[in-house]
């Protein structure tokens, strides 16, 4: 009899919720099971979401304040140097129009204000820049800000979280196995190191994973176990979307209900943890997307990087649909 046919997920909810931790063999088991067995996998990854985020999902808006440009050769991304999509370019943006979104995520009931600048490692004037930015968006705004700019320095991270940086975003991505098919100028430790250094300032720290890059359910499984070993706060899971004129433009390997099960995954292994539904929700999950909101408790609310999101209202109200609340920004 196969793991799969043995395992009773609601008896295995209620075990993680008594904090035992999920075998990587049920996991594994977990992105085999049958479609027909979906709902019953997701009705459980809901017992463990609810326990400790009940029916709230946290909201988060992404600006992309430097976009193209990267020395990187990410297979997936636009931005990256051997991409040839056709993206806008331009340099580190303006204060004012940092500031700008800031007042557009408080508008949209966004509790996190994500800053994403392209590039392999900010200079110290860049983050000199940013820093000064952080503090008026602390000073004017009640929101959590998270900055993503590519590899840190222990005193560039120090120079940050002086500043009031609350969360450092820098994803993992894949396995460390799978990683040099998915980018060859940086490697998998260097993206670990950047989570350690972020934390190693106090900052919290933010890494997650895009799935339906050529993975294996292994290299899947692994990459949700390292990110309970590198224990970020926040989680965002991420859709590849397959973008023209990226090296990745062909791959389509992903349906709603392999979605649902990998969520549900990232969930019994990081039970406690804030889990995003990022990029590629609305390509990928298409119409069974309120299921997604049964295993994460959060998604970004308007557009991506470089591609589109669904309407701020069409969230709003898959939000309220499912009988779920907008957890409330606090009030200064």
């Amino acid at each position: 009899m196969q793991l799969t046919e043995r395992i009773n997920w609601y008896d295995l909810a209620e075990r993680v919720l008594q904090g035992e931790a999920v075998t990587r063999e049920e996991a594994l088991a977990m992105l085999r099971v049958p479609d027909t067995e979906v709902l019953d996998l997701l009705a459980a990854a809901y017992r463990i979401r609810y326990h400790y985020f009940q029916n709230k999902v946290r909201l988060h808006m992404l600006i992309n304040a430097r976009s193209g440009q990267c020395q990187e050769d990410c297979h997936y991304c636009s931005q990256s140097r051997i991409s040839k999509a056709d993206i806008e370019q331009y340099p580190l943006r303006s204060r004012e129009v940092i500031l700008e979104g800031a007042r557009r995520a408080v508008e949209l009931k966004a509790s996190t204000y994500c800053i994403v600048c392209s590039g392999r490692r900010p200079s110290d004037r860049q983050v000199d820049l940013m820093a000064e930015v952080i503090r008026e968006i602390k000073q004017k705004y009640n929101l959590e800000v998270c900055l993503s700019m590519g590899l840190l320095t222990e005193a560039q991270a120090a120079k940050l979280r002086a500043a009031g940086l609350d969360r450092y975003n820098h994803n993992l991505n894949t396995s460390e196995r799978h990683t040099p098919n998915v980018v060859t100028t940086h490697t998998y430790q260097d993206r670990v190191n950047t989570v350690k250094t972020a934390k190693g300032a106090g900052i919290s720290a933010c890494s997650g994973v895009i799935f339906g890059m050529g993975e294996t359910d292994e290299d899947a499984v692994d990459v949700a176990f390292a990110l309970r070993s590198v224990d970020p706060e926040s989680i965002p899971v991420n859709f590849l979307e397959p973008i023209p004129g990226t090296p990745f433009e062909n791959l389509s390997e992903l349906n709603p209900r392999r979605c649902l099960k990998l969520l549900a995954m990232v969930r019994f292994v990081n039970p406690s943890k804030e889990i995003r539904v990022a990029g590629g929700r609305e390509l990928n999950l298409r119409s069974l997307q309120p299921l997604c909101l049964y295993a994460a408790n959060s998604i970004f609310v308007g557009d991506y990087l470089t591609t589109d999101g669904q309407t701020p209202e069409a969230d709003f109200q898959m939000i309220a649909d499912l009988g779920f609340e907008i957890e409330q920004q606090a009030v200064l």
